[in-house]
């Protein structure tokens, strides 16, 4: 199958479980389907700059790296619809609910790192897109912690996918202007 039908497939799954939820952009009044392409679109980027890249299987994953997080999408209907591998590839991009809030990055970090790189490379463009403007009610503490959260994030996932490695450290000196101002 062509990348543009894997990728039209797998998006109408993604916002038709997303809209169920009438989930939007925090702080922002935008479907969340552009957070999702925002996350695709990088990784089809980072797939020109990238060796031996498992593009069609990045792109499902980058699509429906929230749907176990945020819908009522199970592990099983995901396999069904796009096989058992993407299927693990979200589960361990989603954040165990079950753990305290201080544990789930980095328990979501150990099971990304025993997976195939293109999993790492989707969860460096999730990061990529949100370190965008931050919600109008986040207050310094928490953009700070956000901000934080990127740098372990690219600590721990380095070795992935060096094109998106210098484009999340390019993103986490922008952000720097929502912490501090004067920067």
């Amino acid at each position: 199958m062509e990348i543009q039908s894997i990728y039209q497939e797998t998006i109408k799954f993604a916002t038709a479980r997303h809209l169920a939820q009438n989930q939007t952009i925090p702080g922002t009044d935008l479907p969340y389907v552009v957070h999702l392409s925002n996350v695709a679109m990088e990784i089809l980027i980072a797939s020109q700059h990238s060796h031996a890249f498992k593009l069609d299987f990045a792109i499902k994953m980058a699509l429906l790296h929230d749907t176990l997080e945020d819908t009522e999408t199970t592990f099983e209907e995901i396999a069904i619809a796009f096989g058992v591998e993407v299927a693990e590839g979200v589960l361990a991009l989603t954040k165990d609910d079950k753990l305290p809030k201080a544990e789930k990055m980095q328990d979501s970090l150990r099971r990304i790192k025993i997976l195939q790189k293109e999993v790492w490379a989707v969860k460096l463009a999730d990061r990529i897109t949100n370190l965008q403007v931050p919600p109008s009610h986040w207050n310094t503490a928490k953009k700070t912690e956000y901000r934080n959260e990127a740098i372990q994030l690219l600590e721990e996932l380095t070795g992935g996918n060096s094109y998106l490695e210098e484009r999340l450290q390019t993103q986490i000196a922008a952000y720097e202007k929502y912490i501090d101002p004067g920067v």
